[in-house]
């Protein structure tokens, strides 16, 4: 798919769900042994358009996400590359087990694909919120973990992940009228961050949604003489480790940013990856409580659970000058 400032404003509007079917209808002649699975959500999927262009290449398994992970790794034994979707609860938590036998221990080329992920399903609440599935996720041995920053980025993520081998969980977060990241084509790399500012105070490492919120709280941060870098870390396992000891070497205090519970996401593998290293770089996490939070309106949420820019400022300032 070509990139252009006027595609990333149009996949924006649509939203990563939206994209996400785009891009694998886009990738389908390129893969003649792609599969493409839903568990009864093509339409808030984006895949409508995919299921009717490519029937033979579509199976809906229902509301029964662990059937679906059953089947997309009995597919991928027979060597099809298949992308299995769901909202992201019920396809990281309640197909848990079937993700960590038959893709983990198995290492089935299936990628599993969280549409929803965070807070984004809004009004819906707890039931659909993703807020604990990076924990699960990242526990899981062989399994890579990733979340795009922005459209832009769910179709590089796409057009990589159709010619990665082996399992992976792919987190979308965001909703239709996403904030934009990328305005033009870039190199991305799974396993790789990219460095999208450069500071000398503080270093920001963000995923998916918590990016673009991320550049917006340095800009912030800027107008109060403090520097700020961001660093998009989209693969989230595994850590990109020479970026880490790049950081590490600066000497710089790091704040991390997620839209997830603060065990075990984006904070959590930072900071495990600090502690054994007694490098004694100064850590906050920026993160959601470990609570059952309110529902409503997600830009709304993201200002009540301290995840919009200005939050992140404020308590980036706060940490900053203990």
């Amino acid at each position: 798919m070509e990139i252009t400032s006027k595609s990333a404003r149009q996949w924006a509007r649509l939203g990563p769900r939206g994209v996400y079917g785009q891009a694998i209808l886009a990738i389908a002649d390129k893969h003649d042994d792609l599969m493409v699975m839903s568990a009864d959500l093509a339409s808030s999927s984006g895949l409508e358009r995919f299921r009717t262009t490519y029937p033979d290449k579509f199976l809906n398994a229902g509301i029964a996400e662990q059937n679906m992970i059953g089947v997309a790794a009995g597919l991928a034994k027979e060597g099809y590359n298949v992308f299995a979707s769901s909202f992201s609860p019920f396809i990281a938590m309640r197909a848990s087990e079937q993700i960590r036998m038959n893709l983990g221990y198995m290492e089935l080329n299936v990628k599993a694909v969280a549409i929803g992920g965070g807070i984004s399903m809004g009004f819906l609440g707890n039931s659909h919120f993703g807020i604990e599935d990076m924990a699960v996720m990242r526990a899981i041995p062989n399994l890579t973990v990733v979340s795009p920053a922005d459209c832009v980025e769910v179709v590089k993520l796409v057009e990589s992940a159709a010619s990665f081998k082996g399992p992976m969980y792919i987190r979308l977060t965001g909703t239709a009228n996403c904030p934009i990241v990328y305005t033009d084509d870039y190199e991305f790399e799974i396993g790789k961050s990219i460095l999208l500012r450069e500071g000398a105070d503080v270093t920001l490492i963000a995923c998916g949604s918590m990016v673009y919120q991320s550049l917006q709280a340095a800009e912030l941060l800027a107008e109060q003489g403090i520097s700020a870098s961001v660093i998009n870390m989209h693969t989230i396992k595994p850590l990109d480790e020479a970026r880490l000891q790049e950081i590490i070497a600066k000497g710089r205090p790091i704040i991390t940013v997620e839209e997830h519970s603060k065990i075990g996401g984006l904070g959590s593998a930072i900071a495990e990856y600090l502690s054994p290293l007694g490098c004694g770089i100064r850590h906050l996490s920026v993160a959601l409580p470990d609570a059952y939070i309110k529902t409503g309106d997600y830009d709304y949420m993201l200002g009540e659970q301290g995840l919009d820019a200005k939050s992140i400022a404020q308590k980036a300032e706060t940490f900053l000058t203990k």
